[in-house]
């Protein structure tokens, strides 16, 4: 919906995104937006007429990391840019950012930034505008109709929201209740992505294996389902998904793993601790055993997939044997990459007031042990690779002369001296070395005939 303004197309815009890949979409279609609105990047976004500021609120302190960066935008001359901050961050402060920041404009939560070109212009009159709504109806349709860029990866958010309620997790109150985008929405979504050059999307979601719908027959289908059909699009090489809760992980979308060539072997499947008594106390609705099975049921149908993870340590009242039980579940799994975190609170989670809070010294040890024997596994990972001959999509040049930078099916970075291709080929490699955040290859010579 353009503003009542249009604006001149000199005005200039910024938008920078914190934490996840829902956050990078959210901001990719701000930007687009934007741009039907008359607005231009800016090549530096410190000279940016507008600033969005496009936050997440699972990291620690995230509010306050916020009031700095906006601190940040008042130039050597005293002038500074408009301001909007969007995202989880503005939802769950609200208000209280244009009170502490008087020079931020625009409050916009990740339900409504559908309406940023009118909180814009609202502002320009004067107006602190806020909108912190989480409207019954779809943002989406409000939004450009995509197309595709200048890189050959895209995302496709094909639902939000989350009806699980883990204790510590703030996404419930920021980003609303479980919604799955319809079908036909998506797959148009998906044909304009393609028509514009992208050849591989990867579906998001905060429960994305919750996805359901309806296909172009009425029948019910789940995120298996849509997978499939994306999968018959001429021009999509690859499809990917991202993040999934274990309750959710059906046998049709485990079979997929299986049967569709174009899923890539890689699955973000959390966990987030080892022990069934904290599972519990975080209200995570599986167990140790429950999702030890899932990974034995997706290596049987995929046996070469990547399985990546998330933990938390030092939730309330875990003790140093349940800690043991979450490098027990680590050895079990092997996790070619994984995230990890030291617990902390959010205002308003039930873990916020529970008793136990862990030492800050015991969290930093934890979390050392941790990522030590997560670290192994992956470099481990990667070193099983060197002689693999494998395919990669390219998406970025490298720092040496010739060199470009793509991504393997089990998402590692990967280098190649590729003179003569250009971002978005593909092309087989054989792997050659082994780092523990990326890889070498050699290109095929075939490739370069």
């Amino acid at each position: 919906m353009k503003s009542d303004s249009p604006q001149s197309p000199q005005k200039t815009f910024h938008v920078k995104s914190f934490g996840c890949q829902m956050n990078v979409y959210d901001g990719e279609r701000m930007a687009e937006m934007l741009g039907a609105e008359g607005y231009v990047a800016a090549a530096d976004g410190a000279d940016a007429d507008l600033v969005v500021l496009n936050t997440c609120h699972i990291r620690e302190k995230a509010a306050e990391k916020v009031y700095s960066d906006i601190g940040r935008l008042k130039r050597a001359d005293g002038s500074r840019p408009t301001i909007a901050v969007a995202g989880c961050v503005a939802q769950a402060e609200g208000a209280e950012i244009a009170r502490r920041a008087p020079s931020v404009d625009v409050v916009v939560g990740p339900q409504a930034y559908h309406r940023l070109p009118d909180l814009i212009a609202r502002a320009a009159k004067g107006e602190k505008a806020v909108d912190l709504d989480m409207p019954a109806e779809s943002k989406f349709g409000a939004l450009p109709k995509r197309a595709g860029g200048q890189r050959p990866t895209a995302f496709l958010t094909v639902q939000e929201g989350c009806d699980k309620f883990c204790t510590y997790c703030v996404v419930p109150y920021t980003r609303g209740a479980e919604i799955s985008r319809p079908f036909a929405d998506l797959i148009a979504e998906a044909r304009a992505l393609v028509a514009g050059g992208v050849r591989e999307i990867t579906l998001l979601g905060q429960n994305v294996n919750a996805w359901d719908g309806e296909d172009d027959r009425g029948r019910a289908i789940g995120l298996d389902g849509l997978i499939r059909e994306l999968a018959r699009e001429d021009g999509l090489e690859r499809i990917r998904y991202t993040t999934s809760h274990p309750n959710d992980m059906t046998e049709g979308l485990i079979a997929a793993h299986g049967e569709v060539d174009k899923l890539m072997p890689f699955l973000h499947l959390p966990v987030q601790a080892g022990s069934d008594r904290i599972l519990a106390a975080m209200n995570r609705s599986h167990s140790v055993e429950s999702y030890l099975k899932v990974i034995e049921r997706v290596r049987a149908a995929r046996p070469d997939i990547a399985i990546s993870g998330d933990f938390i340590v030092g939730f309330p009242g875990e003790t140093e044997e349940d800690f043991e039980a979450t490098l027990d579940i680590v050895r079990a799994t092997n996790y070619a990459m994984a995230y990890s975190f030291k617990y902390s609170r959010r205002p308003g989670t039930p873990a916020a007031t529970m008793d136990g809070q862990i030492d800050e010294a015991v969290l930093n040890d934890r979390l050392q042990r941790l990522q030590a024997l997560l670290n192994e596994q992956q470099q481990a990972f990667n070193a099983a690779t060197v002689g693999r001959t494998t395919r990669l999509l390219l998406e970025r040049k490298g720092k040496l002369d010739g060199q470009l930078i793509g991504k393997s099916p089990w998402l590692q970075s990967v280098h190649v001296i590729a003179p003569g291709l250009a971002i978005g080929d593909m092309i087989d490699v054989r792997i050659t070395s082994a780092g523990p955040n990326s890889l070498g290859a050699e290109a095929l010579m075939e490739e370069l005939a």
